[in-house]
């Protein structure tokens, strides 16, 4: 006999299931979408955050500030200072846009990051190779030039300036390794003791059009998974004892967002063709718990930590792991312009 559903109660004869509502919660690793919800659901300007946009021939770059622990609150982000590109022409693969976003990152960057030249920079290419949407870091220290390395064994080639002593490392995750991201970047800072530390992460979005758009530079750190309910502990300034920029692009949708946005639009595509009907006033009658409900009888049979992600993904992770190592390249080195820097990518 099929199980009897209802909207807004799940019914089963056999057993109550518990649920986490925090697991179908619909969240964003990007500070600009968080700032943009809450001024849409609520309105005006978010206490103790300030933001300002530039529009740069099919690029938009925003700085937002959370100045705060008000501001930090009603955002569910940390104090500190966010800068990010929407680049909607990223997905139709124009190597002319992509050469332009990584020299404008790069130019960003270095006003983001002002260090002297004889600082170390340690990158650091957090994810999983071997998935897909989550290998951007790994991919983005392949193609960096580290130098490291020749300012002890071929000073020569290094010493004459406009290069920087730069190390990157692809950690791995803990269900490859065994070990917590943490625990091993810790480790290499001790080691190595770089004046700052670059952080290279897939991210997860609340928008699907900001997927494979959008570029997040954040001066406060990550948290390595935490876009994909993975969340672990952070890497930042208090834990490692130097500053930490993240560097993040939304890869992936979670699918609590897929379908909250698809009853949204149901509900407003009804009302503006056949204003009126009964199923309209029925959806918008729901509260909160009703929808998140009705979110969890879809979800529930193939667990909440569903992600989405499109399909030439592949394609699209090479090039804009190139569009950053490029940027990154130039940004740390000043002897290295945007043509030298496509020498080191593949």
């Amino acid at each position: 006999m099929a199980k009897e559903f209802r909207f807004g109660k799940r019914e089963q004869k056999d057993e109550q299931t518990e649920i986490d509502w925090n697991s179908y919660s619909v969240s964003t690793d990007l500070a600009l979408e968080a700032h943009q919800i809450f001024s849409a659901q609520h309105g005006g300007n978010i206490p103790g955050v300030k933001t300002s946009s530039q529009e740069l021939e099919g690029i938009t770059v925003t700085r937002l500030t959370i100045e705060n622990e008000v501001g930090s609150n009603i955002m569910g982000k940390m104090v500190g200072n966010y800068l990010t590109f929407e680049v909607p022409g990223l997905r139709y693969k124009d190597p002319d846009l992509q050469k332009r976003v990584a020299e404008l990152f790069a130019e960003e960057l270095k006003m983001f990051v002002q260090l002297p030249e004889e600082a170390t920079v340690l990158v650091i290419g957090l994810g999983n190779r071997k998935v897909t949407p989550d290998s951007l870091g790994p991919l983005v220290c392949d193609n960096l030039f580290v130098t490291r390395h020749l300012f002890d064994q071929l000073p020569e080639l290094v010493e004459d300036g406009g290069y920087r002593s730069v190390a990157a490392v692809a950690p791995g995750v803990l269900g490859i390794t065994g070990i917590e991201t943490s625990e091993i970047v810790h480790g290499i800072v001790k080691k190595v003791k770089p004046d700052l530390v670059i952080a290279v992460d897939a991210l997860a979005a609340r928008s699907l059009e900001r997927v494979n758009t959008t570029i997040q530079v954040a001066d406060v750190g990550i948290s390595p998974g935490a876009g994909v309910g993975n969340k672990r502990k952070g890497l930042n300034k208090k834990s490692l004892g130097v500053p930490v920029v993240a560097v993040g692009v939304p890869t992936v949708v979670d699918a609590v967002t897929i379908t909250s946005d698809a009853m949204d639009l149901l509900v407003e595509r009804l009302e503006r063709d056949v204003p009126g009907n009964g199923m309209t006033k029925l959806l918008t009658g729901f509260d909160e718990a009703e929808k998140k409900q009705l979110i969890f009888e879809l979800l529930h049979p193939l667990g909440q930590n569903l992600m989405v992600t499109p399909k030439e993904v592949d394609t699209f992770v090479e090039d804009i792991a190139n569009v950053l190592a490029n940027g990154l390249n130039v940004a740390l080195h000043d002897a290295i312009t945007m043509e030298d820097a496509s020498l080191f990518t593949h």
